[in-house]
């Protein structure tokens, strides 16, 4: 039986590396994208191998067009078909308020965490719907589940993002239900990742899980067990679905 091929964008950390690393284990093909940490990717690509799976990296920057299609030219080159996308790459900038960010700024959240999640989106339709000769599969965004909390005096711009993924999930999973494709989103909550110090405050999830019902922060790979989940033929009547991974949040 050939072995699925899943892409993982923004697969060199957190939690598209779990995802990744699970994924190889329980015998997908995987493809991972980075946008600059080769050496990150690399050393993901590298536990795969070293465990048995077949696994490749390729830079892009999801928010430009033309990576992307050479993105899944290379995909489709190198593994073949793609069954199943992980919409995780995404960015978030410094914590601020509201009216003290430019408009630059939403620019950039926007491209990496919105367009960049649509350019991905619509190379995988046309590869997977049944409407262009494809097999079918699985789309799986990764939001947060700051689209419905709002992330005041912190990230309103990427929870307002995050918001237009969930939007763009809910919508294109009755497109394409009829074609074959499932798509859903995961909402993780306060995880223990690196995106924090990218933000500016290394130690938020400690600061914040008072606050989460479960009295703590997850894991990473907690939320890949959920990304992983929704992508399987284990879910296969399960679309349109906006999952929370908050503890309780």
């Amino acid at each position: 039986m050939t072995q699925p091929i899943m892409l993982v964008t923004g697969g060199s950390r957190g939690i598209g590396a779990a995802t990744a690393l699970i994924a190889a284990a329980r015998g997908w093909r995987v493809a991972l994208t980075y946008q600059s940490n080769a050496a990150a990717a690399d050393e993901v690509v590298r536990k795969i191998g070293a465990a048995g799976g077949t696994a490749i990296a390729v830079q892009a920057d999801v928010g430009i067009e033309a990576d992307v299609l050479r993105l899944f030219r290379t995909v489709d080159d190198q593994l073949g078909t793609l069954s199943v996308l992980i919409n995780n790459a995404g960015m978030l900038e410094q914590q601020s308020r509201l009216d003290q960010m430019e408009l630059d700024r939403w620019q950039r959240v926007f491209s990496a965490n919105v367009f960049g999640s649509f350019l991905c989106a619509k190379q995988a339709v046309l590869r997977m719907s049944t409407k262009y000769g494809g097999k079918g599969g699985s789309i799986v965004n990764v939001s947060s589940a700051a689209a419905r909390l709002g992330s005041p005096n912190e990230f309103i711009d990427y929870a307002s993002a995050k918001g237009a993924v969930d939007s763009m999930t809910l919508g294109l999973s009755k497109e394409v239900a009829g074609e074959g494709i499932r798509v859903n989103a995961i909402r993780p909550g306060l995880i223990y990742t690196d995106i924090h110090s990218l933000a500016g405050e290394p130690g938020r999830v400690d600061r914040a899980k008072a606050g989460v019902p479960m009295q703590r922060g997850g894991t990473a790979e907690e939320v890949a067990e959920a990304i992983i989940w929704l992508a399987s033929e284990q879910a296969s009547y399960v679309t349109g679905v906006l999952m929370d991974v908050t503890g309780g949040r």
